[in-house]
């Protein structure tokens, strides 16, 4: 009992005023229900399971609590961003979010306070009140049986004492009469009369005693039953109803402590909403919309104007026979294969090289500047790591017993290791931003993106007979008179294109496209050989700069092949212009190359 109010003084330290209770009045109104025990005693065992019930209601509702505390953390933690989306990460609209997320986050806390508030200061409370209820009750029952129980067995005895004495009076006068007849009868001798008068005597002794005992357990049993409802019986009631009064005024307590759990949060969660609202307030579109410009921004410069082709100043003849050559895989004369670097003509700005230079010029600059900073950053570091070192080596040497200077030796070497390589990178990719500062912006459309070359530097000079010689610095092979090919690619240009052109005759004819020393094809007039035929499998509308559109089934000549950007060069006659060229999908056509 000292243990169960232990622990609900620790609960619940209001209990302690239930103690005291007026015991005079109540005894007066106690006596009003000295028929109403076991009404009363039900009425008790009904109030104890409502307060269990109310415990149950709890737990149900804690358990929801964790619940939605543990599914909250759970959708916090799988919208957190991703590595991938790192470059997504530095807009307004996703920074906001990821506040939004640490918000949810502290909301999911606070829920986990709430249950564990619930749990430990209300349900437990309620299960300890519960037992202790209980525990009285089934004592106060006990109490009310056993006093039930000696009233009953008084008014037992009261009632064989009153049968006792009823017999032995009855008997009493029995002898009486006896007595008198045989005293009366002149036949009987004095002897007899003698006896008969001693059975009375004795009977009337005997009703005598049984009176007097009848007397003696009913003054007892009106005492009893008199202490019994009126003192007894209502001090049970009165426990009975402390008991009741515990447990309805527990209930009270309890409810307001449920709302009191929420309001203890109630500041953390208005400030997580703030820092909600806060995070919405902290999105800035213009500043996004910048953050995009600077991303996707090339640096290329947009194309120039088309020229005019104006067809009557070209000489038919030459047009014509140009066509007519081109048209032919099987005219005679040199055969000449130029690899021309083609970039992705549709792709966003991903760098796989070092020194990034298959970046646009402005993309380029900026991975740079990064890639410096971040070298500068950890050489700085290092350099902090080694002057430490150093310092600890002055230390140990100056004083031995602090340690062996030969321990930081190694370390020592090691960072000057790291330090010099980071030098060297830092001075290498410098020298990348230096070069990449002096390259000229060019144009970014697919046209002149085909034509462009990065190294290699063709050099063509012109002869004075007309026909044009090309030179190689890296070394390119020439045609021979058996008429063999000859390429030339850039160590560095990836993904490299292969073609065929057919010249006019001989080595260098003038039909084929003069390149100057910046790298640009000097005309879009060259003549390329088809290396076979395809169908189209599907429609095409072209919808960008250097793409021709295709009807379904339409056959159309493959002048270059695809060099892993899904693009396809294809050619088609045309009746005014002589031809067209230019790319179309390579999963929209079924191609059949030339062996």
């Amino acid at each position: 009992m000292m243990e169960y109010k232990f622990l609900l003084l620790k609960f619940y330290p209001f209990f302690e005023h239930w103690t005291n209770i007026e015991s005079t009045a109540e005894a007066m109104f106690y006596q009003e229900f000295w028929d109403q025990y076991e009404n009363i005693s039900l009425q008790t065992n009904k109030g104890i399971e409502f307060l269990e019930k109310y415990c149950n209601f709890i737990q149900d509702r804690l358990t929801i609590e964790k619940e939605y505390a543990s599914k909250l953390r759970r959708l916090a933690k799988n919208y957190q961003p991703k590595k991938k989306e790192e470059e997504d990460n530095e807009f307004s609209s996703c920074q906001a979010f990821r506040n939004v997320l640490k918000e949810v986050n502290d909301l999911a806390g606070q829920r986990e306070v709430v249950a564990e508030s619930l749990e430990q200061r209300i349900a437990q409370g309620i299960q300890v009140l519960s037992k202790t209820l209980r525990d009285e009750r089934k004592r106060c029952l006990n109490e009310g049986t056993s006093l039930q129980q000696t009233l009953t067995a008084q008014l037992g005895a009261l009632e064989r004492a009153k049968r006792n004495y009823e017999k032995a009076f009855r008997e009493s006068e029995k002898a009486v009469e006896n007595y008198k007849k045989a005293d009366m009868d002149l036949n009987l001798s004095r002897a007899e009369v003698e006896r008969y008068k001693n059975i009375m005597t004795a009977k009337i002794q005997q009703s005598d005693d049984a009176k007097n005992e009848y007397a003696n357990q009913l003054q007892k049993t009106n005492n009893l039953q008199q202490q019994h409802y009126s003192v007894l019986l209502p001090a049970v009631f009165n426990r009975l109803q402390e008991l009741d009064e515990k447990r309805t005024g527990g209930i009270r307590e309890f409810i307001i402590g449920t709302a009191d759990v929420e309001s203890a949060v109630a500041p953390i969660i208005a400030r997580c909403m703030e820092g909600i609202v806060k995070a919405g307030e902290s999105i800035n579109e213009k500043e996004d919309s910048f953050k995009v410009i600077e991303r996707y921004q090339s640096g290329f410069t947009p194309p120039t104007d088309i020229p005019f082709d104006d067809l009557s100043k070209q000489n038919p003849d030459s047009s014509q026979d140009s066509r007519v050559l081109s048209s032919h895989f099987t005219v005679k004369g040199t055969i000449s294969t130029r690899v021309k670097k083609r970039p992705a003509i549709f792709s966003f700005f991903g760098s796989n090289k070092e020194d990034f230079s298959d970046l646009p010029p402005s993309q380029r600059r900026k991975k740079l500047q990064a890639k410096i900073s971040e070298l500068q950053h950890k050489l700085n570091q290092e350099v902090a790591t080694r002057d430490g070192l150093m310092k600890m080596k002055m230390v140990y040497e100056s004083n031995s017993s602090l340690g062996n200077p030969m321990t930081v030796e190694g370390q020592l070497n090691e960072s000057e290791h790291k330090t010099e390589k980071l030098r060297m990178d830092l001075k290498k990719f410098q020298g990348y931003l230096e070069s990449a500062n002096q390259i000229p912006l060019a144009s970014n459309s697919p046209q002149a993106s085909r034509n462009h070359i990065q190294n290699g530097h063709h050099r063509t000079s012109r002869h004075s007979n007309g026909s044009a010689e090309d030179h190689n610095d890296e070394g390119e092979d020439h045609p021979d008179d058996g008429g063999s090919l000859s390429s030339s690619a850039s160590p560095e240009s990836g993904l490299g294109t292969s073609h065929t052109s057919l010249p006019g005759s001989g080595q260098g004819s003038a039909n084929e496209n003069a390149i100057g020393e910046d790298g640009y094809d000097d005309t879009e007039s060259e003549v390329l050989q088809p290396l076979g035929t395809c169908r189209a499998l599907y429609p095409f509308e072209a919808t960008s700069e250097g793409s021709i559109p295709m009807n379904e089934g339409e056959e159309l000549q493959v002048i270059e092949i695809d060099q892993g950007d899904g693009w396809t060069r294809v050619r088609r006659a045309n009746p005014i212009s002589g031809w067209d060229e230019g790319f179309v999908p390579t999963s929209y056509i079924e191609c059949t190359l030339y062996a």
